[in-house]
């Protein structure tokens, strides 16, 4: 790898990272390791959370476009929001990043869009890596994942275990695919159905393209659940990624109860439309690989469900009234239609 290019990567992102600091973050980027001062003070009884994941090839939409500055928002999402989902605050977290050829301009678009992600849950960037793998990647390819590190008091961890019957199932809207079933996204769309990332889409408004729609960026919702479990009685959060909603809210239902959620309390964005039309995918196949619309779900009780639509409401987050919890053997029912047109 060049050692010029390196560098002059990491001169590109020192200001970006800079914005993502903490009080508690020692040192400054570029030594070995990213330092951190945990407060346990603010703590009875500390426990650390951790979670690490990528983009998938989502990235290869990126590419296609040479747009390099939304996909690191979709990295910090995937990661902070699987943090949050168990109570803890988004502390730091750690990038890498392996390409083909280091061009310091792209892997500084990259950082910068990490960097912005950071930002938005209110965790610092601590450090990374970037990797130059000739051979292995072409010169245009990249990967990138990150793990991050979060906090929580032992006593507010948010488990299946506090979940009742009664408890009130609010949706929280996604900002669009996020980032899982780009493999089946770009079989169906860009494979078989031979659209251009170009193309304008009406049903998605504002002269908008179908590249633009693609790389939307995944919504993070760090601090409005943090707020959210300062203000009610949450229960448990649910982040929708692969395996869609039922295979997500499953994992916080204990086995004494099912989660109802009612389909026609939302209307999916139109790519979600497009990409059933255009594959003639079957809704269950749809509901198991794409978020149709809700990246995540706050189990709250229910005489605190009005308080918790109203905080996220007022922090512009579009949240509903989905469903209930009743009495069953664990499970997800999905029950009514969504509304079209």
């Amino acid at each position: 790898m060049s050692i010029d290019a390196g560098d002059r990567a990491v001169e590109l992102l020192k200001s970006k990272v800079k914005q993502t600091r903490r009080p508690e973050v020692m040192g400054d980027l570029g030594g070995f390791a990213g330092l951190f001062r945990l407060d346990t003070k603010k703590y009875k009884n500390p426990i650390l959370a951790s979670s690490t994941d990528g983009v998938g090839t989502k990235l290869v939409i990126a590419q296609q476009l040479d747009i390099h500055d939304t996909v690191g928002i979709d990295l910090v999402a995937m990661v902070v929001d699987d943090l949050v989902a168990c109570g803890a605050e988004p502390l730091f977290l750690l990038d890498y990043i392996a390409t083909g050829e280091v061009v310091p301009d792209k892997v500084a678009e990259i950082g910068a869009g990490i960097a912005d992600g950071c930002r938005y849950a209110g965790c610092a960037l601590l450090g990374g890596e970037t990797a130059e793998h000739p051979g292995v990647l072409r010169p245009d390819e990249y990967d990138i994942s990150a793990t991050g590190v979060g906090v929580v008091e032992e006593s507010e961890i948010l488990s299946p275990e506090r979940v009742e019957v009664g408890d009130v199932v609010i949706a929280m809207r996604s900002s669009g695919l996020h980032s899982n079933g780009y493999s089946l996204v770009r079989h169906v769309l860009l494979g078989a159905g031979r659209m251009r990332l170009d193309v304008v889409i009406d049903d998605f408004g504002r002269q908008r393209t179908l590249g633009e729609e693609l790389l939307t960026p995944t919504k993070i919702y760090a601090q409005d659940c943090l707020k959210l479990i300062a203000e009610a009685e949450v229960r448990a959060l649910a982040h929708v990624t692969g395996g869609g909603i039922p295979g997500n809210l499953v994992r916080v239902l204990p086995e004494h109860v099912d989660a109802v959620v009612n389909r026609s309390t939302w209307k999916p964005q139109p790519v979600f439309d497009l990409i059933q039309s255009k594959g003639r995918i079957e809704d269950p196949e749809m509901e198991a690989t794409f978020n149709m619309g809700v990246g995540m779900f706050a189990i709250v009780s229910a005489e605190d469900a009005d308080r918790a639509l109203a905080t996220l409401t007022g922090r512009g987050v579009d949240a509903w009234h989905a469903g209930e919890i009743i009495e069953g053997s664990g499970n997800v029912q999905m029950i009514g239609q969504h509304t079209r047109g």
